[in-house]
């Protein structure tokens, strides 16, 4: 088969490769459609520890059966599915809860590091253990359908807070997964959500997804007009979608007392808190780790047009292109969003 083989920092080549072995409960996905994740972006710059090279990357992808192994039951070949980025163990302390998340044994496909190695969908063919699949509705593109890993992020740092009626919300980062929160706010019936970035075309660009105000974080003063805003109590929930110390504390800094901010971003390992802030004005911390069962919901989303995916979709190339893409991706483009690779084109 062909694959994309991250060889060396910065490095991808468009080879030949094995096709995957496959388990008894296993099944072969043909891959249609894989989008590049900013951790695939940033893994391939070789500074994360979670990218080791030889790997094929990528966990946000559909397609069609191929193959299942003799153990599997109620899936085909010619099935059209995705499947989640995480293999959870199914029998440890977190997934018997339902947090498979948490899983003590959780595997990303994708991701090499010390503890382990698990090639991705940037190739024909992935193999996935059969229950981390989902059935994709009927007529969904494979490439909108790819997207659903992220938005099953978003949704899932959502349900992690406690946001209720008429609250006022802050989003910080109005990249991918933030643009995705503000939309699945906005289909859950949230109005009244503050968008904040650095990048005026991406501030627009949340206004346009629903987004009632925007605020540039290079500009204004964020947490003055957020405060202004909201007479004087600060908002309600924050959402922060970056992850790094300065974005952290504005996020802090905008909530009333007794707020609660759902933290999704972890561009940096270790940020700084305003502590006393946090323990004298009652604040709450939600962390909020990929998904744990979101997928058919936001499956649902994609499919009815409650979240609009192809507006994030910035490009769809061969997978044979994707060592440029994702340069394009690392240099930040201007423009650029979601790019979907498309195998065996």
């Amino acid at each position: 088969m062909k694959a994309l083989l991250y060889t060396k920092p910065f490095h991808l080549e468009y080879v030949d490769y094995p096709e995957p072995e496959m388990g008894d409960d296993d099944v072969l996905i043909q891959v249609k459609a894989c989008s590049v994740c900013g951790s695939d972006v940033h893994g391939y710059t070789g500074t994360t520890g979670r990218r080791i090279p030889p790997l094929i990357m990528g966990h946000e992808a559909s397609g069609i059966i191929a193959a299942t192994g003799s153990r599997v039951s109620n899936w085909e070949k010619g099935d059209y599915v995705t499947f989640d980025s995480t293999i959870s163990c199914g029998t440890c302390y977190y997934c018997r809860q339902g947090r498979i998340n948490l899983c003590n044994n959780r595997r990303v496909l994708g991701v090499s590091c010390a503890e382990y190695r698990r090639n991705g969908a940037f190739a024909d063919f992935v193999v996935v253990p059969q229950h981390i699949l989902y059935r994709l509705p009927e007529g969904l593109a494979f490439e909108k359908a790819a997207l659903v890993e992220p938005l099953s992020v978003a949704v899932h740092a959502i349900n992690r807070a406690p946001v209720n009626t008429g609250d006022t919300i802050v989003v910080i980062g109005a990249g991918m997964i933030g643009l995705l929160v503000i939309q699945a706010l906005r289909s859950y019936g949230h109005s009244k959500i503050i968008a904040v970035d650095n990048d005026q075309e991406r501030i627009g660009l949340a206004l346009k997804l629903g987004a009632a105000k925007g605020l540039n974080s290079e500009s204004e003063d964020v947490t003055g007009e957020v405060i202004k805003m909201t007479s004087g109590l600060g908002a309600d929930v924050v959402f922060e979608a970056v992850g790094i110390t300065s974005t952290v504390v504005t996020g802090i800094n905008c909530l009333k007392k007794g707020g609660a901010i759902s933290l999704i971003g972890n561009l940096a390992p270790n940020v700084e808190i305003p502590l006393q802030a946090v323990v004298t004005r009652e604040l709450s911390l939600y962390g909020s780790c990929i998904s744990a069962g979101e997928y058919p919901a936001c499956l649902e989303m994609i499919a009815s047009g409650a979240v609009n995916v192809d507006i994030l979709i910035s490009a769809v190339a061969p997978l044979s292109e994707g060592a440029e893409w994702f340069k394009k991706l690392h240099d930040r483009e201007p423009g650029l969003m979601k790019v979907v690779l498309i195998p065996g084109s």
